[in-house]
Formats: structure tokens, sequence, C-alpha cells
């Protein structure tokens, strides 16, 4: 079983957004919610069933954190991956 926790990276593998990396802000039951800073912010993070994500093992600290700083992990992961 896969453990989710907040801060860690996840890559959508459904839907519209298939292929997109998010940060999890909140993990529920069966559901994590997900923003990447522009269109999905912390006042509107995207609810998604954890079956349609696969998460990166690569967590941040993301307390406190704004929009900002969730583009700029976001910046920084898709940098060393590209």
């Amino acid at each position: 079983m896969e453990q989710f926790e907040t801060g860690m990276m996840a890559r959508s593998k459904s839907g519209h957004d298939a292929g997109k990396v998010y940060v999890i802000t909140k993990v529920e039951e069966a559901y994590v919610y997900l923003v990447d800073g522009k269109i999905r912010t912390l006042d509107k993070p995207k609810k998604k069933k954890k079956k349609h994500v696969q998460i990166i093992l690569k967590q941040y600290e993301t307390a406190g954190a704004d929009d900002g700083k969730i583009r700029q992990i976001l910046k920084t992961w898709n940098q060393k991956e590209g």
C-alpha cells in the first residue's frame, strides 16, 4: 500500500490533467488534495481519488507555504527531471 503524505509530489494518472505533477496538501481516507500554485491554488485545490494519482517519492516542507513557494517547488523538480 502506498503511503500518501502532505508535501509529496504526485502525478495524475487519469482525467484531463493526466501526466501533470502536483504537490499534495491534504490527505483524507480515499482522497488527496493537489495544488500546482497556478490554476490549482492553495485556496482551490484539486480533489482526486488516491487510485488516480501516482506518488513521487520526493517530499518537501509545505507548512506555511504560499502559491509562489509551490510553483518554485514544481519548477525545481521539473528542472531536475528535464
